[in-house]
């Protein structure tokens, strides 16, 4: 791949509002379509999944929308680095996929995850914290009950640290481009539906298994109704581990793969 040079600071500059433009334009396709699914066409169909009954703040998408185009100005700041380090050889990124054995890029992509999860969720405890909540993560938790749209609204200091992570990660560990456009992929959907305060699992075994080791919606709806449980992005076994988990969880989210609309009330605390 023929990039022009990105520390020529003209070229730098396009690169990021390429870059913007795709992750922007990401984020309110996949945003856009849940909220078109869910809370439009389908509304009353998905109404007992539900997690929370009161409806959303007035104004609470626009000021979501507006945090969440900071932040991926701030993504797109780090993809253009990371472009420009890969140009300058730093990073492990490759291009021909026969660079290392096929059976690495689905390993590749597992162990990026792993590792994301693990960063995400000691990042995420730490900004829970009373003095970092107030200064970091407090934007995100405005958003008392979340929606689609509150995927990536956060405060500009949370999102610089979780737009490193990525490409940290890639001065270390060989992944195919095509991989990593993959795990960004995933990270989008999966922090949309987890916001989306409906859940969508299905019903029986399978939405079981998925809600035993997969977040949804109803697990991060408790969050952000609880504050001091479940704090993973992708996967719930450090919850879990460090006993994060919440105690209302197990039962909330079995009612509503059942479309029961019957409590426990996530607003409670214990």
């Amino acid at each position: 791949m023929q990039l022009p040079d990105l520390g020529n600071p003209l070229y730098f500059l396009l690169a990021t509002l390429v870059v913007f433009l795709v992750v922007i334009g990401r984020y309110v396709f996949i945003a856009g379509l849940f909220h078109l699914v869910f809370y439009r066409w389908q509304k009353y169909r998905w109404q007992p999944r539900k997690i929370n009954e009161r409806p959303h703040r007035p104004g609470q998408y626009r000021r979501e929308v507006t945090w969440s185009t900071i932040t991926a100005a701030l993504f797109a700041v780090a993809g253009s680095g990371l472009a420009l380090l890969w140009q300058k050889g730093y990073t492990k990124v490759y291009l021909d996929v026969h660079d290392y054995p096929l059976w690495w890029l689905p390993l590749s992509l597992v162990i990026a995850l792993l590792a994301h999860e693990t960063y995400y969720y000691w990042l995420h405890r730490w900004m829970h914290r009373p003095r970092v909540f107030r200064l970091l993560h407090k934007v995100h938790h405005d958003s008392n009950i979340t929606s689609p749209w509150t995927a990536f609204s956060f405060h500009p200091l949370e999102g610089v640290l979780q737009a490193l992570f990525l490409p940290a990660l890639l001065l270390l560990l060989p992944m195919h481009l095509y991989v990593v456009l993959t795990q960004l992929t995933i990270m989008t959907f999966s922090s949309v539906i987890n916001h989306l305060d409906i859940e969508v699992y299905p019903k029986g075994a399978l939405g079981r298994f998925f809600g035993r080791w997969l977040i949804g919606a109803t697990h991060h709806s408790l969050h952000h109704k609880q504050f001091r449980y479940n704090y993973g992005l992708y996967f719930t076994f450090w919850d879990k581990w460090k006993g994060t988990e919440s105690p209302l969880y197990r039962e909330l989210f079995g009612r509503k793969i059942a479309g029961k609309t019957s409590r426990p009330d996530p607003n409670e605390t214990d």
